[in-house]
């Protein structure tokens, strides 16, 4: 139903623009363009846009997300909650990403756009006794190759659907040596895993639409994991739906705010190398959760000289709605730095 609800949302919002008349806004072109500072959706949002023939774009990114203190349902949680079922309860957890990416257009209705990252991930946990530990983990994540498909752009409004792959290059092996291992290494529990193991498939609807002054666009996403990987488990599909506005503030810069609904389902499946009452994050009915996230960007855009096309971006976002299935650590912010440069 929730899911309904946000494709409903999506469908009502691009009939609304696109039936809206912005002629009234004078212009040198009837296209909508991604050469100016609010071109681009705020930097957290992949695929947003696509590029003429013979376009290519470059990018880079950095994003680090936090988590800490427990959360159940709707409700903040304790350590007691979780050591009342489990025997290891988590703090908090640090995730940092690396992310290359590349576009290049064959055709002005197809752009092609493949991305890597590198995962860096860090918890702290607490034991029924009070002792703490550490684990961590480093290695390349899954790598994603789409297809942009561009729809209509026109009267400074454009439409472009996804299609892409996900390749399950990241490991689902990572292990660490824990308090009760007896300086064996064991599997660790599936968010300090770098990879998914299952191949998946990525679909995306995106509506653009500009003024003068502002940009504005919508975009409904899904992440589907096709099989299960090697531990017979596979992880929750996700579903997100954007929604950002962003005014110019000059020639070179622009401000962004955006309004996030995503879905995750539960992990389905199980590892039998993971023992559920171990610790939370051991046990599958632990994951996944609806949340609604806010954000604040800017992006600037080099438009003269050698570094023509040279765009940095910023972008902070902090959930104000999260709803968590089980016993999980719940989100606390996350940061995002990139650097994109485009050319013909």
């Amino acid at each position: 139903m929730k899911k309904l609800f946000i494709a409903m949302l999506c469908v009502a919002s691009s009939i609304t623009y696109a039936q809206h008349d912005h002629n009234q806004h004078k212009s040198t072109s009837n296209t909508w363009t991604s050469n100016r500072p609010d071109g681009h959706a705020p930097i957290s949002v992949m695929a947003d846009h696509t590029h003429h023939k013979g376009g290519v774009m470059l990018s880079y990114r950095y994003m680090t997300m936090d988590m800490r203190q427990l959360r159940q349902g709707n409700d903040d949680a304790t350590n007691a909650d979780a050591f009342s079922n489990y025997m290891v309860a988590p703090q908090d957890m640090v995730m940092n990403m690396h992310m290359l990416g590349a576009m290049y257009a064959p055709s002005n209705k197809i752009t092609l756009m493949v991305m890597a990252n590198y995962l860096e991930n860090n918890m702290t946990l607490q034991m029924r006794n009070g002792n703490q530990f550490s684990t961590n983990t480093t290695g390349f994540g899954d790598v994603s190759v789409n297809a942009l498909y561009s729809i209509f752009n026109k009267n400074r409004k454009a439409l472009h659907l996804q299609l892409g792959v996900s390749i399950p290059i990241g490991n689902i092996e990572e292990k660490g040596v824990l308090p009760v291992s007896m300086g064996n290494t064991l599997q660790l529990p599936y968010p300090m895993q770098t990879g998914t193991g299952s191949f998946g498939t990525k679909l995306g609807l995106t509506y653009l639409g500009q003024c003068d002054k502002f940009s504005w666009g919508h975009q409904l996403t899904g992440m589907i994991n096709i099989n299960d990987n090697s531990q017979d488990y596979k992880f929750g599909n996700r579903y997100n739906f954007n929604n950002w506005f962003a005014a110019k503030a000059g020639d070179n810069l622009s401000v962004s705010i955006r309004l996030e609904g995503l879905i995750i389902e539960e992990i389905k499946g199980s590892s039998n190398l993971l023992n559920p009452m171990m610790i939370t994050t051991s046990d599958t009915k632990n994951s996944g959760g609806t949340y609604v996230n806010t954000g604040f960007g800017l992006n600037y855009l080099v438009t003269n000289g050698g570094l023509k096309g040279l765009r940095f971006a910023t972008e902070c976002t902090t959930p104000i709605y999260q709803d968590l299935n089980g016993i999980q650590l719940k989100q606390n912010y996350n940061l995002t730095f990139g650097m994109q440069y485009a050319f013909h």
